[in-house]
């Protein structure tokens, strides 16, 4: 449990702290975590006073243990990880989507394993693809499957700011989760 709780580290130092932002669609939050979430989660203070370990309850709950990022960052932590910080900032589901449309784009035409339904759902076969994968492809493998990660990352916060311009004052910094 230790690489995840550095996950978790990390995604607390990119969420900061209080933050309610008008144009933040999202509404209030506390160290990451938006007041819906907070109340769906049983805390029912005022969000400048959760604290960042009932926060970090949430994250792993919801955001590791609950899409199965854990069992992902046991095959490998660097895409573990990638996954559980997309997750926290565009939903778990999207995560499992991007490992798997980019697990599908590298499997050589389902020569090195099958294609995964893009369902967001990092289950078994999802595991079995990544492992295949990084058996075959190895450190090389995993650093490029990390750059496809980030890639979708990037289009999706630009399609967003497209889609509502109020984001564009939020895209330098959703930028530094892939630009490190």
């Amino acid at each position: 449990m230790a690489s995840i709780n550095n996950i978790i580290e990390e995604v607390l130092a990119n969420e900061g702290g209080y933050v309610n932002d008008p144009r933040d669609a999202g509404g209030e939050t506390n160290h990451g975590i938006t007041i819906a979430t907070a109340r769906a989660n049983g805390f029912t203070g005022p969000m400048k006073s959760m604290t960042r370990d009932f926060a970090r309850g949430i994250y792993v709950k919801m955001y590791v243990e609950a899409p199965g990022f854990d069992k992902i960052a046991a095959i490998s932590a660097a895409i573990g990880a990638e996954l559980v910080d997309t997750g926290v900032n565009m939903g778990p589901k999207v995560a499992g989507q991007f490992l798997q449309r980019a697990l599908n784009g590298l499997n050589n035409q389902a020569k090195d394993y099958g294609d995964l339904l893009v369902d967001g759902v990092a289950g078994q076969k999802s595991r079995d693809a990544l492992t295949a994968f990084l058996k075959k492809r190895g450190a090389a493998g995993e650093r490029r499957l990390l750059a496809v990660l980030n890639a979708q990352q990037g289009e999706r916060y630009l399609s967003l700011c497209e889609g509502r311009s109020a984001n564009e004052a939020f895209l330098y910094g959703w930028l530094s989760r892939i630009s490190a």
